[in-house]
């Protein structure tokens, strides 16, 4: 064991209830059974089976009110991997789940035996037809394949709020719609072919030439079926007749019977079928859409209405006048989204009855955009607004920045109004879609039958297409609660069927909460054709059972999830996943969600039971250990719920005495260290010359071994040598700043073989040539930003350099009247945000007074205007870092590489490199996994420069991708060199 290996009960929780109902029994502390384990193993290899306790807990949780605890989750890599388990499954019996992103609202990705993760190795687009059409691998976001069609003018149909986290594979198994999709931009009528695997192992691609003579020579008893099925459907005027009328409106709830209807060929029905199957057919392993074209003359209002029936009755004058998207909000969703950033806080002020609706026009061209605000205008001349307008000038923007906050407002309704609910509850998201024309009517309905219940109203939607969406929270601890809950669910699938004969599912799919209400909407005839569908496709029951067709009356209050209390930082988590795209140890260890559901079942249990033991042993490094962070999972969630934050909480937690007093130490004497480490480094490059990098990572490996993975840091080749020991000379007359070298580029030099003058050199001459000279103070030795310290929950230590650079920076900058240009993105955010929750008041006021100005804004703002390009590279690739995302810096990097390089390309896949200043240095499996996709995209084709802002994020990438990476200040300075 190493000497300072922490103890897992540092972790443990401080204060918690009674042991929870829903508690993981400590039957199943070992996790999976071992003959299970063993044999699965033995079939995929033991990379690709999830077998520990916290794997399994980690999978049990999705988007959804219910928690289903696996007993085995399977890494599947290809179709091959796939094929294997469900031949498995049904030999032994078994059932089977395939989950991708686990954003789902109601269970459709969790199972009870094997769960198979179809995320991690099925992501990729490709771009069909100029763009008319696309492919993309079943793992891929609605964003990153949005992100590729983007270039070509062309984008997908559906569009869920989710499209950030939420995956195709999964988007078509729901048939998800959302805000513009409606009934004729959805999955099922967007959707060119599909791939998939049945239960039997039979792989059906619906493009090809041959699909239906392939499919008819595999599985000749299930094309009989289908097609007898078809025949006996169609002879059935009544049912067809229904079967049409079901589906004019936004409908989800169990399968696509009109698939037999609008199909001819097995085959295309089969394609039909799988749209909305959610996983209960087989397994979606790749899809081809038929894209659509993305207009980019876009106009948006936000209109207040003094009642939510003012409102609704709006709704059709708008989608007369050819709005893509009206989107209906009530005010207690007005109201709760004040916790989202960038929403007026003035939103929490009003009125009760308020009402919004957020309607957007698109248009190919300017000319077509304003014939549609003419025609707003004309619709906003006849209505009673809260604040009245006069025209649609000042009602309808074109700015992209407000029309961005607009939509993160709505798309925020789940997560928004959820991180508000009590302590301890469980949310249900819901939603429903009835006539368009009685929309008004549905929410009067709906508000008072909540309200009837003891619930909290709240209510969004699509209003444009009569689909609305409504939040519950209960206490799924208490059975009088979850009588309450069934009590009102039993009334609303009733109200909505025999009121309004509408569908008790409109995007979000059948699912385990409406599976016992599919036969009230869909009456026996049609339910039973369902039934006979899914026993025709799937005859041993070994996909999904339960999701879509259950005969149990109670079947979705059975699974249902506590929410116990846990760190307050955490607690308004709803475990949505919008966090885990961005998060960089996702496809290594855990996501932000993952790392609170752990943490959420260690509050269930009894204090020292077997589970939680088994938690505590691997949450410091599956948690806190492997996390970069960087935060931007804040960035990503709605509620801004920072993860990484917490992380450190737990780091400093885990801290022993003597650990933060040498910190504390170490802050008192950074120029000692500073010194020590560039000598360090030069050491070390000498012995490495000597004895190779090989025998220099296997000595640091024993030291690491011996001592502790996360304080002693590994060997890297990429380190770079030593920075010179002193810093260019500047004089403080006439600077029109003050330039901080930050403690990174002070130690660190240029990549090994790179020519030219270090970066402190480059920003000192770059300036100078503009005529905005900068000034280096003598005393920068033996400061820092604090990050050092912050990042690694060292508290004293942070405090203590927080205050010196604050004091420093006062002194340096003649009391904030000179701005503080620095050289390293996460060096700016440091100083400019992280620094302020540890100064003392008084350097409170002092910061308050200093202009923290990243380099590249420099650059991009004060230099190149002034500067005159003399040469520039054919192509340069940017690595955006995660500070540039929290500064909002992101555009500055490609503005000074666009001077610098004839093309400049931003990876889509551009993500935190997880090198987190020595973070790549303690775990450079971190860095490896976080950079995979970027690296792939960088390393497919030649670049003449890869350029960045951040020392260490450029040791990542080099590490990542073989190719090195500098700063874009070194670009510039070499594109305008005389």
């Amino acid at each position: 064991m190493p000497l300072l290996e922490p103890k897992p009960g540092a972790l443990g929780p401080r204060v918690r209830k009674a042991p929870a109902p829903d508690r993981i029994p400590g039957l199943l502390a070992k996790g999976t059974p071992r003959r299970l384990r063993e044999e699965l193993t033995e079939l995929l290899g033991p990379e690709k089976v999830l077998s520990k306790l916290s794997d399994l807990v980690r999978y049990a949780s999705d988007a959804s009110p219910y928690r289903f605890l696996p007993q085995v989750v399977v890494v599947a890599e290809d179709v091959d991997d796939v094929s294997a388990v469900l031949s498995y499954a049904r030999g032994k019996g078994r059932e089977v789940v395939f989950r991708a992103a686990g954003t789902s609202l109601n269970g459709q990705a969790q199972g009870e035996d094997i769960l198979v993760d179809v995320r991690r190795h099925w992501v990729g687009t490709e771009v069909l037809d100029g763009g008319a059409r696309v492919r993309c691998g079943p793992g891929t976001t609605v964003v990153r394949a949005n992100a590729a069609l983007a270039p070509h003018g062309r984008v997908l149909g559906p569009d869920p709020a989710s499209a950030v986290a939420c995956t195709l594979g999964g988007v078509v198994a729901n048939n998800a719609s959302g805000m513009t999709a409606g009934t004729t931009r959805n999955s099922y009528r967007t959707l060119s072919s599909l791939t998939f695997v049945l239960p039997s192992g039979t792989i059906v691609d619906t493009g090809a030439p041959d699909a239906d003579t392939a499919l008819a020579r595999a599985e000749p008893r299930l094309c009989a079926g289908l097609l007898a099925l078809k025949a006996e459907i169609e002879a059935d005027a009544e049912l067809t007749a229904r079967i049409r009328a079901k589906h004019a409106l936004k409908n989800t709830n169990g399968y696509r019977l009109d698939a037999f209807l609008d199909g001819t060929t097995p085959a295309e029905i089969l394609r039909g079928l799988m749209v909305g199957s959610q996983g209960t057919f087989g397994f979606i392993s790749e899809v081809v859409f038929d894209t659509l074209p993305l207009d980019r003359a876009v106009c948006a209002g936000l209109l207040f209405f003094p009642s939510l029936t003012a409102a609704a009755a709006a709704v059709p004058q708008f989608t007369g006048a050819g709005a893509r998207a009206v989107e209906l909000m009530d005010g207690n969703t007005l109201r709760a989204s004040v916790s989202v950033p960038g929403v007026p806080a003035d939103w929490a002020e009003l009125p009760d009855g308020t009402a919004a609706l957020l309607v957007e026009f698109r248009a190919p061209d300017t000319a077509a955009l304003e014939a549609y605000e003419r025609a707003a205008a004309t619709v906003l001349d006849g209505l009673e607004t809260v604040a009245p307008v006069a025209s649609a000038d000042n009602a309808f923007t074109r700015d992209a920045g407000r029309i961005n906050g607009y939509w993160k407002a709505r798309k925020a309704f789940v997560t928004a109004v959820g991180g508000t609910r009590p302590p301890g509850t469980t949310l249900i998201t819901e939603d429903f879609a009835v006539p368009p024309d009685r929309l008004a009517e549905a929410c009067a309905e709906l508000l008072d039958l909540q309200a009837r219940h003891g619930f909290d109203t709240a209510v969004a939607g699509h209003a444009a297409h009569g689909n609305l969406h409504f939040l519950l929270a209960f206490d799924a601890g208490d059975p009088a609660d979850v009588e309450r809950y069934a009590a009102f669910m039993d009334a609303f699938c009733k109200l909505t069927v025999e009121r309004f004969d509408g569908s008790l599912k409109a995007e979000h799919a059948t699912g385990r909460n409406i599976a016992p209400f599919l036969e009230l909407e869909w009456g026996p005839r049609a339910t039973e054709l369902m039934w006979r569908t899914k026993e025709l496709l799937d005859p041993e029951g070994v996909l999904a059972p339960r999701i879509v067709l259950d005969r149990d009356p109670q079947a979705h209050l059975r699974g249902l999830k506590t929410i116990p209390a846990v760190e307050r930082i955490a607690d308004p988590c709803i475990e949505c996943g919008f966090c885990e795209p961005t998060c960089p140890s996702g496809d290594l260890t855990t996501t932000p969600r993952q790392r609170i559901v752990l943490r959420r079942e260690m509050m269930r249990q009894a204090p020292g039971s077997p589970v939680e033991a088994r938690l505590l042993e691997a949450y410091g490094y599956e948690a806190v250990d492997t996390c970069a962070g960087d935060s931007t999972c804040a960035l990503a969630c709605p509620v801004g719920i920072d993860t990484g934050a917490l992380m450190r909480e737990f780091r400093h937690a885990r801290h022993s005495a003597g650990e933060e007093r040498l910190a504390a130490l170490a802050a008192r004497n950074f120029r000692a260290v500073e010194a020590a480490a560039r000598l360090a480094l030069g050491a070390a490059g000498r012995i490495g010359e000597r004895i190779g990098d090989r025998a220099l990572e296997r000595l640091t490996g024993l030291a690491r071994r011996a001592v502790r993975p996360d304080l002693v840091p590994e060997w890297l080749p990429e380190i770079p040598a030593a920075a010179a020991r002193r810093l260019p000379r500047t004089v403080r007359a006439d600077a029109a700043a003050v330039y901080y070298p930050a403690c990174v580029n002070r130690i660190f030099g240029n990549p090994a073989g790179e020519p030219g003058p270090s970066l402190p050199e480059a920003v000192v001459a770059v300036s100078a040539r503009a005529g905005r000279p900068v000034w280096i103070p003598d005393d920068v030795a033996g400061t820092c930003c604090a990050t050092i310290w912050h990042s690694k929950g060292y508290r004293r230590g942070n405090e203590l350099m927080a205050n010196r650079i604050v004091e420093a920076a006062w002194e340096w900058t003649n009391g904030g009247r000179l701005p503080l240009v620095v050289d390293a993105s996460s060096c700016t955010l440091g100083l400019a945000r992280d620094v302020v929750p540890y100064l003392t008041g008084g350097n409170r006021e002092l910061h308050a007074a200093l202009t923290v100005v990243d380099s590249l804004v420099w650059a991009a703002d004060e230099l190149l205007p002034r500067l005159e390009v003399l040469r520039r590279v054919d192509s340069a690739v940017v690595h955006p870092t995660c500070s540039m995302r929290h500064l909002g810096d992101e555009e500055k990097l490609t503005a000074v590489a666009a001077a610098c390089a004839e093309e400049v390309v931003v990876p889509v896949d551009a993500g935190c490199c997880a090198f987190a200043g020595d973070r790549g240095m303690l775990h450079p499996e971190l860095t490896a996994s976080a950079t995979a996709r970027e690296a792939a995209e960088v390393t497919a084709r030649p670049f003449d420069a890869h350029l960045s802002a951040n020392r260490t994020c450029e040791i990542g990438m080099e590490r990542a991708t073989g190719r090195a990476y500098v700063s874009a200040l070194l670009a510039l300075e070499r594109a305008t060199r005389p």
